[in-house]
């Protein structure tokens, strides 16, 4: 895969209370992708950006909510969401992520 591709595919990692619940049960991280980006380009991506072994990728379509203000009503973005299973031996760090 283009390394370009690689860097675009993921977009940023959620680091919720939920998201690390799910770290520590299920060892799990979750990630913000691209909507067109499919689950072996995404285990791939992480496979090769952070150096880990994926052990499977699940993928969820977050529908974007309708807002209102007092100018009238907008509709947020959908996104993907990806959450990536490592092996037991395998670790991500997102230290001095704001």
């Amino acid at each position: 895969m283009l390394n370009e591709k690689l860097y675009t595919l993921i977009k940023a990692p959620i680091v919720t209370e939920k998201s690390a619940r799910v770290n520590e049960a299920h060892k799990q991280v979750v990630f913000k992708v691209d909507l067109n980006a499919n689950k072996r380009e995404i285990k791939q991506a992480v496979e090769e950006l952070f150096k880990v072994e994926v052990l499977s990728v699940t993928t969820s379509v977050v529908k974007g909510k309708t807002k209102r203000n007092r100018t009238g009503t907008y509709k947020r973005s959908n996104y993907k969401k990806a959450f990536v299973t490592l092996s037991q031996d395998s670790e991500i760090q997102f230290e001095g992520i704001n």
